[in-house]
């Protein structure tokens, strides 16, 4: 890669790992499932008058936009207004990574490999760790609902890769607009009208803020910018530079809300980015290193 996509290609991981504890921030002043009903809002409007719709099935728009929107981000938003921390969350968050490999063995008939199974177990272990932290910023009820989330994106993958599509900036755009609604009429069906009037008394800048970052920087230029990179590169250069995602999304934490950074923390950053790391590039390095010492050989 030239050095200025390599920057642009680390910025952008910094920033999905950022947004986490800018997540946090907005959470202070507006409900979980409003901010995210917000968040798609934007990122469809008015992008959607401009962007011509992706030559894909509706069904699959409309899926990945309620999968997306409502069962990864609403449910991330609720984990980390339950207690968990921004840093933790997007530790957390790239279980999704796993459970891909997993749905994608039921749906796709791919077989497991060695790596993707010692991948998954190192991560498990990090997991472990997590479990075990006792400085208020892990909390079983927010583990447990951003591995939902988890979950659900990996079914989004799945739904991404069903649709084929090749304009994923548009197809983003377009399913963005089909997860306000049930985010807001969820919101209402769970808390009535008080995080609606909490939004019109309290919404502070740090609120607006939040929003703002989240669809612009976050969704939309993050995205356009990587999607235009992997079109530029093999996927096999850009895609290793997302283990820095939760790296930053620590980092953040720290930054942003002084989170305590203790052993157990960083035994569990060190064994998921590891585990991710054998999980999804073990085979690869390994069928290349073995290519390397037989050309070595001869």
């Amino acid at each position: 890669m030239k050095p200025q996509h390599v920057v642009l290609a680390v910025l952008i991981t910094a920033i999905w790992g950022i947004n986490f504890s800018v997540i946090k921030l907005g959470l202070a002043t507006v409900d979980p499932l409003i901010l995210a009903g917000i968040r798609f809002s934007l990122c469809a409007l008015p992008a959607i008058f401009f962007i011509r719709k992706p030559d894909v099935a509706w069904r699959y728009i409309i899926g990945y936009g309620l999968v997306f929107g409502i069962g990864l981000w609403g449910v991330v938003n609720l984990g980390i207004k339950a207690g968990l921390s921004a840093g933790i969350a997007s530790l957390v968050l790239q279980f999704s990574a796993f459970f891909t490999i997993l749905l994608g063995g039921v749906v796709f008939k791919e077989a497991l490999t060695r790596f993707q199974v010692l991948g998954m177990l190192v991560a498990f272990a990090g997991l472990l760790c997590i479990i075990t932290i006792s400085d208020g910023s892990v909390t079983l009820p927010g583990v447990l609902l951003v591995l939902l989330g988890a979950g659900a994106w990996s079914v989004a993958n799945v739904i991404n890769k069903k649709a084929r599509t090749k304009d994923v900036f548009a197809f983003l755009v377009w399913s963005s607009a089909f997860a306000p609604i049930p985010l807001f009429v969820l919101d209402y069906a769970v808390n009535g009208s008080a995080g609606y009037t909490a939004l019109v008394h309290q919404v502070d800048s740090t609120a607006i803020l939040s929003i703002l970052f989240q669809v612009y920087p976050n969704t939309l230029f993050a995205y356009w910018i990587w999607n235009s990179l992997l079109k530029t590169y093999p996927v096999s250069t850009v895609a290793p530079l997302s283990l820095l995602v939760p790296i930053f999304g620590m980092l953040g934490s720290v930054l942003v809300f002084n989170e305590s950074v203790p052993t157990s923390k960083v035994l569990a950053v060190i064994l998921i980015v590891l585990g991710l790391a054998v999980g999804l590039y073990g085979q690869r390095l390994f069928n290349a290193l073995s290519a390397r010492t037989a050309r070595t050989s001869l």
